[in-house]
């Protein structure tokens, strides 16, 4: 097989995986506190690398007025168990109550307060204050009876010490679990929805494909020049 051959099929095989994090983008455009990754393919004439990051900038705030929404205020991260059982952090802010009462994301990863997963009591209404701290007025009490419950787990962590699980929540580089930080601040009522640019996927997008063409034009040529050489050398 020809070095060209070789080369040109490493070289689509990264802008493949290139590709791969491109639609992940594109598929999670309107997921609530998705955090877009970037991918880089350093110079395919030197062999090429696929190296990814996650974005970590901040997504677009839209109000909700729903009492359960909360979009974090700022620099921090809500704490939640991911399906491994492990502690991680999102910004997604679209909770939920299930049957059990227990307090999850729009994805089912269940809320970390002070101690553990929160877990809410029957209730005809439930408030969320700027410090996570739940309250609610218990089923079958008055108005003005409130009772808090728990405190959602909001943590601040340097950017530098994240990385993205296969899962899609940050954890710390170190495998370590971050504390509870009380100067993270929450609004009730809203939702940071995911800070994918989709215009600037799509470019990147028809770029990707024209490279991958390239390379497959690429791989063509080398096929034919070895086939003209083995008939050359049938000749001879």
């Amino acid at each position: 097989m020809s070095e060209l051959l070789v080369t040109a099929m490493d070289s689509a095989n990264k802008i493949m995986q290139a590709q791969a994090v491109n639609t992940n983008n594109l598929a999670n455009a309107s997921t609530d506190g998705f955090r877009a990754e970037m991918a880089y393919i350093s110079d395919l004439n030197s062999g090429g690398e696929v190296y990814s990051a996650p974005d970590l900038s901040h997504g677009a705030v839209r109000t909700t007025g729903r009492s359960l929404d909360v979009s974090i205020n700022g620099e921090g991260w809500i704490a939640v168990i991911g399906a491994d059982g492990t502690e991680g952090y999102s910004r997604r802010g679209d909770l939920q109550v299930d049957a059990f009462g227990q307090l999850s994301d729009g994805t089912g990863k269940p809320i970390l307060g002070n101690n553990g997963p929160v877990a809410l009591p029957p209730f005809s209404s439930v408030e969320i204050a700027n410090d996570g701290t739940i309250s609610i007025q218990p089923l079958g009490q008055t108005p003005n009876t409130l009772a808090v419950v728990d405190r959602i787990k909001l943590v601040l962590v340097a950017e530098d010490d994240l990385h993205r699980g296969e899962d899609g929540l940050m954890r710390l580089s170190s495998g370590q679990t971050a504390s509870a930080d009380s100067f993270v601040r929450v609004t009730s009522g809203s939702i940071e929805g995911s800070n994918v640019n989709a215009v600037a996927e799509m470019v990147k997008m028809i770029d990707l494909a024209r490279r991958f063409e390239g390379q497959v034009k690429l791989m063509q040529s080398a096929q034919e020049n070895a086939s003209a050489l083995s008939k050359i050398m049938s000749m001879s």
